[in-house]
This record gives structure tokens, sequence and C-alpha cells, in this order.
């Protein structure tokens, strides 16, 4: 396993390996747990919600064993999960994320605000309230 996962390394890699076809253009986000790819692709003729939602849709089935042996390879690099996303004219949408616990240490005043968002029904709990 490679520890050495600047963002500009996975992206290296990523030009490399990701088939040239794919994306017009590409982003890369790499944190601690994650590397998210999230690339550009073509907006269709019919430039509305529906005809970029169908794109997309189109675009994740297609490449969908490729895109698993790629995040397959790049999770035995570096170690981290990895996420797909796509943007397609104004549309954009992430396949797959992770969700990683964290503690947060909030004073009474945040805490009450959370509290008021479930109660509201806002949220279902702290943490989606924090989410916020």
């Amino acid at each position: 396993m490679t520890t050495d996962t600047a963002p500009f390394r996975v992206r290296d890699w990523l030009d490399g390996r990701l088939p040239a076809d794919w994306f017009t253009a590409l982003d890369v986000t790499v944190d601690r747990e994650e590397i998210t790819i999230h690339g550009t692709i073509p907006a269709p003729e019919a430039d509305t919600p529906e005809g970029r939602s169908g794109r997309i849709t189109r675009f994740r089935e297609e490449t969908r064993a490729a895109r698993i042996e790629i995040a397959r390879e790049l999770e035995a690099r570096t170690g981290r999960k990895v996420a797909w996303g796509v943007t397609c004219g104004e549309t954009s949408t992430v396949f797959t994320r992770l969700s990683v616990p964290v503690m947060t240490r909030l004073q009474q005043p945040q805490r009450q605000v959370l509290d008021t968002l479930v109660e509201a029904g806002v949220a279902r709990s702290r943490s989606d309230a924090l989410a916020w």
C-alpha cells in the first residue's frame, strides 16, 4: 500500500488510467478516508434536465464495470475508498460517497439549535442537523 497520495499524484495516475473519452474535465479530491473522482461529461443535444439525467444514467451504467476495476486498483494503492461523481451541463450527481463518523464538541447554545431542528422535524438527529 502506498501512502504517498497527494492529490497531484492521484490525479497523475488517473490521467494515465482513465479512458480518454470519459470526461472533458476532471476534479479529484483526496482526504484521509476517501478519494472523490468527479468528471464532466458532454451535455446531450437536448440540454434539458431530463436529457442530462439520461446522459448521466447512461454513463453510469456503461462505465460501471470499468469504474469498479479502477476504484479497486486505486483503493489497493492508497488504502482509501473511491467515490465517483459526474457533472453534465447544470446537473451534477455523486454515485457513491463514504460517510465517516466524526466527533464535534459543541457548547450548549449550538446543541440547542440542533435539538430545535430535530424537534421541528427538519432533521432526524443531531448528526443530520449538524450536516446542515
